[in-house]
Formats: structure tokens, C-alpha cells, sequence
């Protein structure tokens, strides 16, 4: 049986599957949940089964707000802006 793509649901065949966050996908369908950005197996972060890139996406959803050394080189980064 043919496993299916968990970002486009279409047949994954075997020269183009890659394997992340316990799921088959194309190459080109494994993307930031948030950014759509295109993502390479292991060096993402994922949040309620869903990937999503480290920086900045997962760090600005997910991690402490604000970055930086405190003062003014503290920067708050705004999702979806």
C-alpha cells in the first residue's frame, strides 16, 4: 500500500518521500505552518503536530516573547505582520 502525503493527502512514492515529525511527505509539501517556508527533515521544531521553521516562527509562537540581550537591543518580532 502507497503511503500518502500528510501536507498535500496525494500517493508519496518511494524516490520522493522524506520522513518528519512521524509522518511521510513530498520534499517540496513539508512547510512551515506558519510561513510556508520549505523545510529540510530534523532542523524544525514542531508544535501540536504541526512543523514549523525555528526561526522565527516557532521561536516568536512558541518561545519566551522578545529577544535579545534586554535594554535596547531587546526586539519583540510580530507573527503575521
Amino acid at each position: 500500500m502507497s503511503e500518502k502525503c500528510a501536507g498535500c493527502t496525494k500517493t508519496v512514492y518511494f524516490a520522493e518521500k522524506i520522513k518528519s515529525i512521524g509522518k511521510t511527505w513530498h520534499k517540496a509539501c513539508l512547510r512551515c505552518e506558519n510561513c510556508k517556508k520549505t523545510l529540510t527533515p530534523g532542523r524544525h521544531s514542531e508544535h501540536n503536530n504541526k512543523p514549523y521553521c525555528d526561526i522565527p516562527c516557532y521561536s516568536a509562537l512558541f518561545g519566551p516573547q522578545g529577544y535579545g540581550h534586554g535594554g535596547t537591543e531587546s526586539h519583540s518580532y510580530k507573527v503575521g505582520q
